[in-house]
């Protein structure tokens, strides 16, 4: 069965649910309650990575996160840690976060590599070509799949020679990051390329721009499209990238999707 990541952003500015589990008590109450949904990782996050967003200090980044995943742990839930950070790494693993999530694949920070590798937590190398600010100036592809598989085989090559195990290696491409548009979906259908590399696979599509392009095309009038007809069109997503052979999948709404994907294995045997 495809594995199921629950997001948990701390943060005030996340594109979807900034600022609705800012407080402590509340995102550890959501992480719960994604848990019993049927996540299998809880994925906590401090810094909004969406477009346009500005970096967080690690100060206050920690502040955030630390106080969640203890809780979190201590309940019992398998948690990762979503920085770009590797000092915000290394505290969230000391807490007892057992991943480390990096968007940026271990480029944003020269330490992380060695952080993980020191850690003994599993590494989730993204596809990313530059900060949330300017990322989009970057997505300039010819065959995206292929250069997406291509720089993550990269990132893969590092992470091995910093002295992560490829056992604990997990990539993934990195939708809607140094991506617009049909690019993503051009990455999506050339799943088949991230899977060959060999590490497990994560995709993340949840509630992203290219789905609200894609489902407004198609509203009559226009109409703003709701998080409701996001979730179904990730849960959707989710459930074709299973079939394509991926490990886990990222998202916000976790009900949802476990159902797609017990309807997906279902099909499939």
């Amino acid at each position: 069965m495809t594995a199921i990541w629950g997001i948990v952003n701390v943060t005030p500015d996340s594109f979807s649910d900034g600022g609705r589990y800012l407080e402590v008590d509340r995102a550890v109450a959501h992480g719960l309650r994604l848990r019993a949904e049927g996540a299998s990782v809880l994925d906590v996050g401090g810094e909004s990575t969406r477009p346009g967003a500005e970096r967080v200090g690690t100060e206050v980044e920690q502040q955030r996160v630390i106080p969640v995943i203890e809780q979190l742990v201590a309940a019992g839930v398998p948690v990762s840690i979503d920085t770009l950070s590797a000092a915000t790494a290394a505290a969230a693993v000391r807490a007892g976060a057992r991943i480390v999530n990096d968007v940026s694949g271990g480029l944003a920070d020269p330490d992380m590599r060695a952080a993980v590798a020191e850690s003994g937590a599993d590494f989730a190398i993204g596809h990313w070509r530059g900060f949330s600010a300017d990322m989009y100036a970057h997505a300039e592809y010819r065959r995206v799949a292929r250069e997406v598989a291509g720089e993550l085989q990269e990132r893969v090559g590092e992470a091995a020679a910093s002295g992560i195990a490829p056992s604990r290696l997990i990539v993934d491409p990195g939708i809607g990051f140094a991506k617009a548009g049909a690019q993503n979906w051009d990455v999506l259908r050339g799943l088949d390329e991230i899977v060959a590399l060999g590490p497990r696979v994560l995709v993340g599509t949840s509630r992203k721009r290219f789905l609200a392009e894609t489902l407004q095309h198609d509203s009559v009038g226009g109409d703003e499209v709701s998080e409701s007809r996001r979730d179904l069109a990730t849960a959707v997503t989710s459930a074709l990238a299973a079939r394509a052979g991926v490990w886990a999948v990222r998202v916000h709404d976790v009900a949802s999707t476990r159902d797609a994907l017990a309807v997906v294995h279902a099909w499939t045997g």
